[in-house]
């Protein structure tokens, strides 16, 4: 394993580290608008929700490595407190990009990057008309973590208003993850598409699952079930009864008589399948 002491490389080698292993990471799509009123758009990959009552998010704005100059979306947070932050999927993604560039000051990558002006409805700064979710924000606090190239600045803001375009909402008022399609950021120029890369994982119940130290330990030792395999098995409350197991094998008899290793292998099969209790009662059953 290689293991580093982060005041022994340079903050561009650690800033590759960092970026690579942390991934991948929402973006915050923020327009602001400076003193004077001009309109500036950028994203930021350090960041996410960290409160829902107040409605919190956070993102930072790190001090460039190279020249160790702050970027204009924190100025103009300074400068007027107020923040637009946009999600971005991947029909926009591309556009996005292109905003990133290092524009100077005064010009306005809503019209580089071919996005829409839309008027906010609390604050001055304008929305992405193209986005499929829009947060408008009053900026709380500015945390500063340095002053060297590299360091961050938090910008915690208080959501005022929310924009959800409805075309991402399913019948019942919630947002549809695979309609939404959202990309995030990863290390170098790596991105990451959500929605090819979904998967379920139940949320641990309300009660107590039976946890791993309770699972019989020919099951546990298993060569062939993983941790994952094992987390599944032991959210569940309680271990199936015997009689369960019995009437479970008689509706199933191509497992009866298997033995420990074809048993492990059914049962991982099962678990790919989210097929817990099956999964279960297959590990439990009697060799004939």
């Amino acid at each position: 394993m290689l293991s580093i002491d982060p005041n022994d490389i340079s903050t561009v080698k650690l800033q590759e580290y960092l970026q690579s292993a942390i991934a991948p990471r929402p973006i915050a799509f923020a327009s602001t608008l400076d003193a004077l009123g001009n309109p500036n758009l950028s994203p930021f990959s350090f960041f996410n929700v960290f409160s829902a009552n107040p409605p919190i998010l956070i993102f930072s704005p790190a001090r460039r490595v190279r020249g160790n100059t702050t970027k204009h979306t924190l100025e103009n947070a300074k400068a007027t407190k107020e923040v637009v932050i946009n999600v971005v999927n991947y029909d926009i993604v591309h556009q996005m990009s292109l905003a990133s560039s290092e524009y100077p000051e005064g010009v306005n990558e809503f019209l580089k990057a071919g996005f829409t002006m839309l008027p906010s409805e609390k604050i001055k700064p304008f929305r992405v008309g193209e986005s499929p979710i829009q947060f408008e924000c009053k900026v709380k606090e500015i945390v500063e973590l340095g002053t060297e190239g590299g360091a961050g600045n938090l910008i915690i803001c208080e959501v005022v208003k929310l924009h959800i375009k409805k075309e991402y909402l399913d019948e019942d008022g919630t947002i549809n993850q695979y309609k939404l399609d959202l990309v995030a950021r990863a290390g170098g120029s790596l991105y990451s598409r959500a929605r090819e890369g979904f998967f379920e994982i139940p949320k641990p119940l309300s009660t107590l699952g039976i946890g791993v130290d309770a699972i019989p330990s020919e099951i546990r030792n298993s060569s062939i079930l993983t941790g994952n395999d094992l987390g599944m098995l032991a959210n569940l409350e309680a271990i199936p009864s015997e009689a369960d197991v019995d009437k479970f094998a008689k509706e199933h008899i191509e497992y009866v008589g298997i033995n420990t290793v074809k048993k492990h292998t059914f049962a991982k099969a099962l678990l790919e399948k989210n097929e817990v209790l099956s999964a279960w009662k297959v590990l439990l059953m009697k060799r004939a």
